[in-house]
């Protein structure tokens, strides 16, 4: 049952918010139309960017824990990972937004974007001998900079609340993924490539990775969403 320990935390990591997709208050299943265009797009993005860093061995997938079937020199797994956890992420993101009316995060969504994009960018310059460091915070900067400048502080106070409370699942099943109850790992870091600082078993890039990813996933969600909104009115 080893080799199914991946699946088995995507599966973990889906479940809920699959089940309550249908759920009559959040309604989630029919913002489907919205989210699934950007997730195929930010998916394809980051496969590209996973397939690379494999290859050239910032990281690599230990056999024990997966299934054995690849799409390219990608597990399966892998593969599903950017659709999964984008589409469990969205949730939470659109459970706070019903149970928390109120933007209460509004306020500090430009500070967040001012400070962060500088310290992100002066560390991927700092650390440019570690690719994981320097392109995970280069593109992360970016990210944030472009959502900025094209939506403002329309939707940050919102994502600000649910990247914070995504983290709580981020490190449990990073932390399984990353060997914190597993003799080995299931994806192995190359911590030369790193800044070989973690929490728990997670690297602290990963807390720029995940951002990205959301990030990424509402953007365009929200962009889709307001477009359907639109649409709505003109009809």
């Amino acid at each position: 049952m080893e080799k199914y320990l991946y699946f088995g935390v995507l599966l973990f990591a889906i479940s809920y918010p699959l089940a309550q997709s249908f759920e009559h208050r959040i309604r989630y299943a029919t913002k489907w139309g919205q989210l699934f265009p950007g997730m195929l797009g930010t998916a394809l993005f980051f496969i590209v960017w996973d397939i690379w860093f494999t290859k050239i061995g910032v990281w690599e997938f230990n056999p024990t824990y997966i299934t054995g079937l690849y799409l390219g020199n990608l597990p399966l797994e892998e593969i599903l990972f950017f659709f999964i956890i984008p589409f469990s992420c969205v949730f939470i993101y659109e459970v706070l937004i019903y149970f928390f009316p109120k933007d209460y995060f509004q306020p500090i969504s430009k500070p967040f974007v001012f400070i962060l994009v500088p310290l992100l960018f002066l560390l991927g310059v700092l650390n440019l001998d570690k690719w994981y460091t320097s392109v995970n915070f280069l593109i992360g900067a970016i990210a944030l900079l472009t959502h900025y400048l094209i939506f403002k502080d329309r939707y940050l106070g919102r994502f600000i609340f649910a990247y914070l409370v995504h983290l709580i699942p981020l490190f449990l099943c990073n932390g399984i993924l990353t060997g914190g109850i597993t003799e080995e790992p299931v994806v192995i870091y190359n911590n030369a490539e790193n800044l070989g600082i973690r929490i728990w078993t997670v690297p602290i890039e990963d807390t720029i990775y995940s951002m990205t990813l959301f990030l990424m996933n509402i953007s365009f969600f929200e962009h889709l969403r307001s477009q359907k909104q639109f649409s709505s009115l003109e009809v």
